[in-house]
């Protein structure tokens, strides 16, 4: 692991928590709001546990990195990271929102709205992680 993995796994880290910020902080907190005390945690049950989303944050920007850096080949970059991030929400958030659907009593629209923002939110990512970790040219 080189100096542009770190550095692509950090930089990959700060931007899935500012954008997760963006969908579930400001596009979704109205949404959430309204199921805080029955399915969502209170603002201060939350903040007391956040070192843990940032340990998710973490996980997603090096896994991204590590995974993308695996399967880098001959296309453009931004094809190829806008291919990745669809790869990686068809893998992580279409299945966990829809899982939550089923176990949680989540209204189907703040799941609808889920499934699109973080779907999007992923091939952003993958087009980030894309252009961190060029192709090797040759």
């Amino acid at each position: 692991m080189d100096k542009r993995f770190w550095i692509s796994g950090v930089v990959m880290t700060i931007a899935t928590a500012l954008l997760g910020f963006v969908v579930h902080g400001v596009l979704l907190a109205n949404d959430y709001t309204a199921l805080v005390g029955t399915v969502m945690r209170t603002p201060e049950q939350a903040n007391g546990m956040m070192h843990w989303m940032l340990l998710a944050d973490a996980c997603i920007g090096f896994a991204m990195t590590w995974i993308y850096r695996q399967g880098i080949g001959a296309k453009a970059t931004l094809g190829q990271g806008v291919r990745f991030g669809i790869a990686v929400a068809f893998l992580t958030v279409i299945p966990q929102f829809l899982i939550y659907w089923v176990v949680t009593n989540m209204p189907a629209a703040l799941v609808h709205k889920q499934l699109v923002f973080d779907s999007v939110r992923m091939v952003v990512l993958g087009v980030l992680v894309a252009y961190l970790n060029p192709r090797a040219s040759g």
